[in-house]
């Protein structure tokens, strides 16, 4: 459950903005196939002052509670990312984190659950909210495998990505035909499965995330409704 929510937070050296950015807001529904437990979460974007984003996240699920919060800005065609927030309670033990960006200083300064961290910052670096956005303007831009260095506690570890294919996606907003893009993993590592579609009408909203645990445990999230630049979302 943790890391399906983890995961949706409800997704290359130097990664390319293949449009302008549009403000969204989407909510999703998510379900558990071994256990009677639904849950709901929320994901947003939108524009700050001095040209700063935010990309919002939030879900709960029972007496579960889950936020991510990350401010970043676009220059020379790449994401920067500036703070990161996450906090969860709830789900397992609870857990706090928060980083600051300093591209003045290149060095990400921050805490991990009560340990100081501090890294080395460099340019295509992202955080673990912001690669997911970045996944999805590599999408829309066609690439067909991706690869992303995300600060992952107080470590930088390398998410690759590649495109599956086109599929239509049943949702409560409509069927909206999407791209479906899997996480690449080491077998030898992990059997651990994450699949995700993009809707190509929407400006690559994520519409659906399937993961499956070690342990064979399947949690699918899907989208319930939303808006993409004040537009609401309607599939056919």
């Amino acid at each position: 459950m943790r890391r399906a929510l983890l995961l949706l937070l409800a997704l290359s050296t130097l990664p390319a903005v293949a449009a302008e950015l549009k403000p969204f807001e989407a909510s999703y529904t998510a379900d558990w196939k071994q256990l009677p437990v639904s849950g709901t979460a929320g994901r947003s974007l939108k524009q700050l002052d001095n040209g700063r984003w935010e990309l919002d996240f939030e879900a709960s699920m029972l007496v579960a509670s889950l936020s991510e919060v990350s401010t970043f800005r676009v220059e020379n065609n790449a994401f920067l990312p500036l703070t990161y927030r996450f906090k969860r309670s709830g789900l397992g033990k609870s857990k706090q984190v928060e980083f600051d960006f300093d591209w003045t200083q290149k060095q990400i300064i921050g805490t991990d659950r009560g340990n100081q961290v501090r890294l080395p910052l460099n340019r295509g670096l992202q955080d673990k909210s912001t690669y997911q956005l970045v996944l999805q303007h590599d999408v829309a831009d066609g690439k067909k495998s991706m690869s992303y260095q995300v600060v992952d506690g107080d470590e930088i570890e390398t998410y690759d990505f590649r495109v599956l294919g086109e599929e239509r996606v049943e949702t409560e907003a409509g069927a909206v035909d999407a791209i479906k893009v899997e996480r690449v993993r080491d077998p030898t590592q992990s059997n651990r499965k994450t699949v995700l579609w993009f809707a190509k009408d929407w400006d690559y909203l994520l519409v659906r995330l399937q993961q499956v645990e070690k342990d064979g445990k399947e949690y699918v999230i899907m989208l319930k409704d939303g808006t993409v630049d004040g537009k609401s979302v309607k599939g056919q």
